[in-house]
């Protein structure tokens, strides 16, 4: 499951904006992958005013960092359009300027990552994953997909 950790300066987006955020984060995810919506995972922390250093010194700029853990075997073109489709989405919902936008990608092999129990499926396998888990695993992340926040 694709993780995204998304650092934010406090204060700075509504919960509707973040919402919309992990929405768009899931849809990014999943039209340069391929892979279901369930499996996109999104979490947000605060940076506290003062906190956030570059170079040593503090800054005082509202910021959005977003460090996506996916997993590995993506090609250059699937992954330079999803950082391309989640710095937009950043862009249109927080008015931020893009100098203010990070986002990294960090590939984990799927054989290094186990969730409901099983090692995740190499990237366009989830199907088969999927059809492999127990029911009341795969009843929970379909219902997952067909879920508004």
């Amino acid at each position: 499951m694709p993780t995204y950790l998304v650092s934010v300066t406090d204060g700075l987006l509504s919960d509707d904006a973040k919402a919309n955020i992990a929405r768009e984060i899931t849809r990014a995810h999943s039209q340069a992958t391929g892979a279901q919506t369930f499996f996109a995972q999104v979490m947000f922390s605060a940076i506290s005013r003062g906190a956030h250093f570059m170079g040593g010194k503090r800054i005082d700029t509202n910021q959005i960092f977003v460090h996506g853990h996916i997993r590995a075997g993506r090609t250059p073109e699937q992954k330079a359009r999803l950082l391309a489709d989640i710095v937009e989405s950043l862009h249109r919902i927080s008015k931020l300027e893009k100098r203010f936008l990070w986002v990294y990608l960090s590939e984990l092999p799927p054989a290094n990552m186990i969730e409901y129990g099983q090692v995740l499926p190499q990237p366009g396998t989830e199907q088969q994953w999927l059809d492999g888990l127990p029911e009341a695993d795969r009843a929970y992340l379909l219902g997952l997909a067909g879920k508004p926040d």
